[in-house]
């Protein structure tokens, strides 16, 4: 028998319907995976026991012939989604043993179609993060290695345990989340494919929030088709989330493999970054062939507000992130540091338990929205925002159908090498995708070459407001041109 972990999630849905295998036997051929990777550092909790029983109880549906979309199949689940009897942390110490009583909208909507919980997956504290390297409980390694290099590498984030568990063949597929980047990022850095959906298609509910008005759930699959699938599950309208969209989920699979003749696809100049690696540049000339070849129109584009989306992004996320993470105080739930007051707790609580990389948004994100700095930088932000968002609405409107630009300024970079004096080098990595989340538009990343030094290197495909369709049809395009690789395996 094939090796079950190596499987599409798409074949492995095959092989259950046409009992070729079990879902437990699925689900087995997985946890040992896991067990072996442990190195990776990419789940902060693994739950054999729960994953088991749920695979007997999804093989007991497929026999009785009343399985679900996503019957059988082992998924991983980014430690932000609230998931009911597990502890969930953020990878926050000011989440200590949290265990929530109640289960995210999206995670709970898996498991109506029949899907298995592998464990909770790493990522950046609260999700801030461009490496994964501000877990409480260490950073990430990724799955892929320079040619010739023994030296562990990053998989991005915020969303780094879930690129990595994917890529190294952990699990299935893995939920997600996106505020600036941090699902397309990491499965640029993992040769993995990963969607953000358009704000409002997916619920917040359940999901540990960082900034509201940004963050949206999605998927980090092995293929775009695996992608389509899983993104039919998990999105949907949700009264508890009052930023819910109510229109029709459409089958996402069914795009796959869609005509793209005819397609407008626009190529943003102000993209073209100063000092942009001849490689990046390289790729994202070949990504354009590859769409052209199938038909589609190349068009110059203009998006002249780029320039300022990053700066007005670290000011728009912080504040939003100062308010949000204001309800960590040690009173209710989580960490509690002893004090002589309640102001001393609270002090005594967040010093212990935020981390140096949340402690810094939340400090930015209070100054921002104090008296005298709040018109200053705060409102700048938002009307900056409305400017980029009409930029993209100004090119949808002249009939483009979707956007090609680069995931990345770079491969994926060691763990230590960024970010340790400057923090802002750290940020520069979300320079082609926080325009995205500040428009509230779909964005995936596909990945479609390598570098020099043999590291994967993804494409990113923006589309019109609640049209994942057409990004799936595109991405699958440049799919078939580039080829799937993997890492070679060294855990």
């Amino acid at each position: 028998m094939t090796d079950l972990t190596s499987l599409t999630l798409a074949a492995a849905r095959k092989g259950l319907a046409d009992k070729t295998f079990t879902s437990l036997e699925l689900t087995d051929a997985h946890l040992s995976a896991i067990e072996a990777a442990r190195v990776l550092n990419a789940f902060v909790m693994e739950t054999p026991d729960q994953a088991r029983s749920m695979a007997r109880e999804a093989d007991a549906r497929i026999a009785r012939g009343d399985a679900g979309p996503l019957a059988g199949i082992p998924l991983g689940i980014k430690d932000l989604f609230a998931t009911k009897g597990v502890r969930t942390t953020a990878c926050s110490k000011i989440l200590d043993n949290f265990v929530p009583t109640y289960e995210s909208t999206v995670t709970s909507q898996l498991w109506r179609d029949g899907a298995v919980l592998l464990g909770k997956l790493n990522n950046d504290e609260f999700a801030m993060g461009s490496s994964n390297e501000t877990s409480c409980f260490g950073p990430v390694g990724n799955p892929w290695r320079r040619d010739g290099s023994n030296a562990t590498l990053v998989p991005g984030g915020s969303s780094g345990g879930s690129a990595s568990a994917v890529a190294a063949l952990l699990c299935m597929g893995a939920t997600a989340t996106d505020t600036g980047g941090s699902i397309r990022q990491p499965a640029a850095f993992t040769a993995t494919v990963g969607i953000k959906p358009t704000y409002g298609r997916c619920s917040r509910w359940g999901i540990v929030a960082f900034a509201s008005s940004l963050d949206q759930a999605g998927p980090i699959a092995r293929s775009v088709r695996d992608a389509a699938m899983l993104l039919r599950s998990m999105a949907g309208h949700d009264p508890k989330d009052t930023t819910s969209v109510d229109i029709p989920v459409p089958d996402y699979e069914a795009a796959i493999g869609k005509s793209v003749k005819g397609m407008k696809i626009g190529i943003p100049r102000e993209y073209r970054l100063d000092g942009m690696p001849a490689e990046i540049e390289k790729l994202w000339s070949a990504g354009a062939d590859w769409l052209r070849s199938a038909g589609a129109e190349l068009v110059e584009v203009s998006l002249p507000h780029t320039k300022y989306a990053l700066p007005a992004y670290y000011i728009v996320a912080p504040a939003e992130a100062s308010s949000n993470l204001a309800r960590y105080d040690g009173v209710r739930y989580g960490l509690r540091e002893q004090g002589r007051n309640i102001i001393e707790l609270y002090e005594n609580t967040r010093a212990e338990g935020f981390g140096a990389e949340v402690k810094r948004r939340v400090m930015i994100g209070t100054y921002v929205l104090s008296a005298g700095y709040y018109d200053a930088y705060y409102l700048r932000a938002q009307k900056v925002r409305t400017l980029i968002k009409k930029d993209f609405e100004d090119c949808f409107t002249k009939g483009v159908d979707a956007i090609l630009t680069p995931a990345t300024p770079s491969a994926a970079f060691g763990i230590g090498e960024k970010g340790g004096a400057d923090p802002v080098e750290m940020y520069l990595n979300d320079i082609f995708t926080v325009t995205v989340n500040m428009a509230g538009l779909p964005g995936i990343a596909v990945p479609a070459g390598k570098d020099a030094q043999g590291l994967p290197l993804g494409l990113q495909l923006i589309g019109r407001p609640f049209d994942e369709e057409t990004l799936f049809s595109l991405g699958e395009v440049i799919e078939q041109a580039a080829g799937r690789f993997r890492p070679a395996r060294w855990w």
